[in-house]
């Protein structure tokens, strides 16, 4: 074991400090991102979930958010120009809505993030963990189901009857697994939509595409890319990961989003440099006459200044440990008070790239500490 590791496992009580302070970083650098990205994740939910492996927007889109984000809706005459690759089997559009939702007895409106599904068995837009008792319930006209989320907020309970959009709708089902942070999410069937006269049959919204032949995203690409190259400008086809990455960074780059996010990130930058250099020195600091000592027995000051970097690197390591611990149980608290989360592993990797390199920092900003240590003091 090195001189670095063991005096750090002895002396772990004096790199505490640092060690919470480059965890506390990282979760201050990770938290709203992943707020940020969970929110929406939870308006995609249902093109996330679906049977169907390509997606179609128009040709303009670049995402589902941001600037230019969705592209605007697709004519009809798309649909048959889909069908002609022989690997297509299915195409069917996933129209959303927005609703104000009244629960019962409640005379203000609830703003509501609307998700319209196929109830058919196997349906390509109905979610793959929606169980034939979930389909059969919301199959009946004006059956909705609520998040269970939602169920306070929106004040209704199993069988309840409310008021969306001026008609009356029962609530079928209690789902789980579709929170949303900033309005509830309702699902209901094709023919609800239709019935409650929201149903848009001259444009269509994005499309949801069955293929066959695609047992890899490999596969899966490849098929995309050939629908593509035979849209004539008239579409583009996306796959799930493509289109959610491509939403999030264009929600990303949003001037005031990314204010937000650079500035915490400033912050937990600054914070993690000052307090774990502060701790480092004040460790050498203390055990000064250990580092004397080594001294006098001939170590150079080139490997004094090697353990002192070795031991930044160690709590640099043992920082990104805890802030993945701490994140952890972020992110459960946050699933028990219904409130998404998602991360890239891009920015995971980064934000642990950056902190061992704030660890490191630190250790060189440290080192002037060591010409306190020399082996005369000793004597005195």
């Amino acid at each position: 074991m090195s001189l670095a590791l063991s005096t750090l496992l002895f002396e772990w009580r004096r790199y505490l400090a640092a060690v919470i302070a480059l965890a506390l970083a990282g979760v201050l650098m990770l938290a709203l991102g992943a707020i940020f990205i969970g929110m929406m994740q939870s308006f995609t939910i249902t093109i996330d979930k679906s049977r169907g492996q390509v997606i179609i927007l128009s040709a303009q889109a670049n995402g589902l958010g941001g600037p230019g984000g969705g592209g605007g809706a697709l004519p009809k005459r798309v649909v048959p120009l889909i069908y002609r690759h022989p690997d297509v089997v299915e195409v069917q559009d996933l129209p959303g809505d927005f609703g104000m939702f009244y629960g019962p007895g409640k005379t203000s409106a609830t703003p509501t993030n609307v998700m319209v599904i196929d109830t058919s068995p196997n349906g390509v837009t109905l979610p793959q963990d929606f169980t034939d008792p979930m389909r059969l319930a919301i199959e009946p006209p004006y059956a909705v189901g609520v998040d269970v989320s939602a169920v306070k907020q929106l004040g209704v309970k199993l069988g309840d009857q409310a008021m969306l959009n001026g008609r009356t709708v029962r609530v079928a089902l209690i789902m789980e697994g579709y929170a949303n942070s900033q309005f509830p999410n309702l699902v209901m069937s094709r023919q609800t939509q239709r019935l409650m006269g929201q149903a848009n049959d001259e444009r269509l919204g994005l499309l949801m595409v069955r293929v066959k032949n695609a047992t890899t995203q490999k596969d899966i690409d490849r098929i995309r890319d050939e629908l593509n190259a035979m849209s004539g400008g008239q579409y583009r086809a996306w796959t799930k990961p493509e289109l959610s990455a491509s939403t999030i960074q264009s929600m990303m780059s949003e001037g005031f989003i990314a204010m937000i996010l650079l500035f915490l990130s400033v912050i937990g930058f600054v914070i993690g440099v000052v307090i774990t250099w502060q701790t480092l020195r004040g460790a050498i600091l203390a055990n000064i006459k250990e580092f004397a000592s080594l001294r006098a027995l001939g170590v150079s000051m080139g490997q004094l200044r090697g353990v002192v970097m070795e031991l930044s690197f160690w709590v640099g390591l043992l920082g990104i440990a805890a802030a993945a611990v701490m994140m952890v149980g972020i992110t459960f608290l946050a699933a028990s008070m219904n409130i998404p989360m998602g991360y890239e592993i891009g920015s995971l990797i980064q934000t642990g790239v950056l902190l061992l390199l704030i660890s490191i920092g630190s250790g060189v900003l440290t080192l002037g500490a060591l010409k306190k240590g020399e082996p005369a003091d000793l004597l005195k």
